[in-house]
């Protein structure tokens, strides 16, 4: 039987050198390339290319992973950026949202993490606090984490019934980089994980188990915490489930 083949949206990384002034190449985080490949199936990353169609990818993948990064340009959920804004990729944000709504329409299964997880809320007509810290006064941790990735440094807790909580428990231990969050809630989703101080920390959509989304990085943490593996392993179960 052929391997799962699972789509992985690129971040753009820019660099110079002595021979080339500027170079963009499209990336993904090697753990997240490794914990796809563990499991077995076939990670490919895609980059963000102008005048895409959805359905030419859908097509070819059973998953969509949309993976961190920078903000999301506040022009598509309505706003306009504040002075707090890191950031934006808006090539990267039209490809991800076009690829999205593809999977989305077609039921193939989706996972969001941290940026992905607020690009999908707002694809869904949701918003995102574009700065925590001045945007939301409850916002209390430190969710910008100086901890080495790998490493958790605060507790979500996760509503019973829910897909995470059938993965994690009641509670989790998680890793933090961010400086935004979920604010209205989109379309069709449910907020399923929460911090002590109200930011939102994962979404699934209401009726089914198509969307999973968490606002931390567990691609950073499955090799020392295997709880965090779990996701990724209930993401591919969910893949199987729709093949079949």
């Amino acid at each position: 039987m052929s391997k799962f083949k699972i789509a992985i949206t690129a971040d753009t990384y820019r660099f110079s050198s002595e021979i080339i002034n500027l170079v963009q190449a499209p990336f993904a985080a090697r753990g997240l390339i490794e914990v796809i490949n563990a499991l077995g199936a076939v990670p490919v990353i895609l980059p963000d290319v102008l005048s895409a169609h959805g359905e030419d990818y859908t097509e070819d993948f059973d998953g969509l992973i949309l993976p961190g990064g920078p903000d999301v340009d506040p022009t598509f959920f309505q706003e306009e950026p504040v002075a707090k804004l890191g950031r934006t990729n808006r090539l990267r944000d039209e490809f991800e949202l076009e690829i999205f709504r593809a999977f989305y329409k077609v039921g193939k299964p989706i996972l969001g993490i941290c940026r992905g997880c607020q690009l999908i809320n707002i694809a869904l007509g949701g918003s995102v606090y574009q700065d925590l810290g001045t945007q939301y006064s409850q916002a209390v941790l430190k969710h910008a984490q100086a901890a080495s990735g790998e490493m958790p440094t605060h507790h979500v807790n996760l509503t019973e019934g829910s897909v995470l909580y059938k993965i994690l428990g009641a509670t989790a231990f998680v890793n933090s980089r961010h400086h935004q969050g979920i604010n209205k809630v989109g379309e069709g989703l449910v907020v399923t994980a929460t911090a002590s101080d109200g930011v939102v920390e994962g979404i699934e959509t209401k009726i089914s188990d198509q969307i999973i989304a968490v606002q931390w990085h567990p691609e950073n943490m499955w090799q020392q915490h295997l709880e965090m593996r779990q996701i990724f392993a209930d993401f591919l179960a969910r893949v199987d489930k729709y093949k079949k």
